[in-house]
């Protein structure tokens, strides 16, 4: 009865929120009709869009949740909403039911389907920028550095406007490692590490951490190292943050305002 309650209220919550001059589409497959698709990935390739009403050239924002690859589900974050940005939240597929890369392919799928949508929700394919927690951070970077994947629907991952991860990891995930028989503590920065892809990027890049002392194994080394392989590679639009005092879970909050103020940045308004 609690948890129906609880529910409900959100319901009321998410009504108000998409009468306040937005909208909501939910649960929109994002694969083409043409891939052939079993019952699992046609469950969880979908994603959600929370769009201003009346508006045109709006920079969007695509979220992708956390949970190590292997839990979550897609969300539109509060913090993110109300503030005149189009929020796309995606839902992609986990290890173990399936292996790398196929939740990268289905990042990149969402994703081409924001480039080839967007502008009917009153976004622009100009404008989009790539944000996560964690799992969702590692992603975006993969994404924005090794090009195949979306190179696989034509699209130049350079047209993508900037990427801030939260928390993301930089050498191989952990869970990819665990695919490949190896533990969490044992490094490894092969094909699926986004530091192996480390290329001068047109994207922005801002990467955010918690405190160093208080991540997830060592997620703000992970990341202090990417920055650097970033800026020598030519890269000047990249920055790190390290919010202090915040552990893995707990810098997500902190990290929104970050995130806002660079898409404001980005978008020059």
């Amino acid at each position: 009865m609690k948890q129906l309650l609880i529910f409900v209220m959100l319901s009321l919550v998410l009504q108000v929120k998409a009468q306040n001059g937005y909208d909501w589409q939910k649960d929109i497959p994002y694969y083409p009709a043409s891939v052939k698709q079993d019952a699992y990935q046609q469950s969880q390739c979908r994603l959600d869009i929370y769009y201003p009403k009346n508006k045109r050239n709006t920079t969007t924002i695509i979220w992708f949740h956390g949970g190590g690859l292997k839990a979550g589900k897609k969300e539109i974050p509060e913090a993110l909403m109300n503030k005149g940005y189009i929020i796309i939240g995606v839902g992609y597929r986990f290890s173990p039911r399936v292996k790398a890369p196929q939740y990268i392919e289905d990042a990149a799928a969402a994703v081409a389907w924001a480039f080839q949508h967007i502008e009917q929700y009153g976004g622009s394919a100009s404008r989009i920028v790539l944000s996560g927690h964690s799992a969702g951070g590692y992603l975006d970077l993969m994404l924005t550095l090794n090009k195949k994947y979306l190179r696989h629907y034509n699209i130049d991952a350079d047209s993508i406007l900037g990427i801030v991860p939260f928390s993301p990891q930089c050498i191989t995930h952990f869970t990819v490692r665990e695919e490949q028989g190896i533990t969490p503590l044992q490094p490894r920065i092969d094909s699926l590490a986004p530091l192996y892809h480390v290329r001068k990027a047109r994207p922005a890049i801002l990467l955010i951490t918690g405190d160093r002392e208080q991540e997830l194994y060592g997620r703000y080394e992970e990341n202090a190292y990417l920055l650097r392989m970033l800026k020598l590679t030519g890269n000047t639009q990249v920055q790190l943050y390290e919010l202090q005092g915040y552990d893995h879970g707990g810098m997500a909050q902190p990290a929104f305002p970050l995130l806002l103020r660079e898409v404001k940045r980005l978008s020059g308004n």
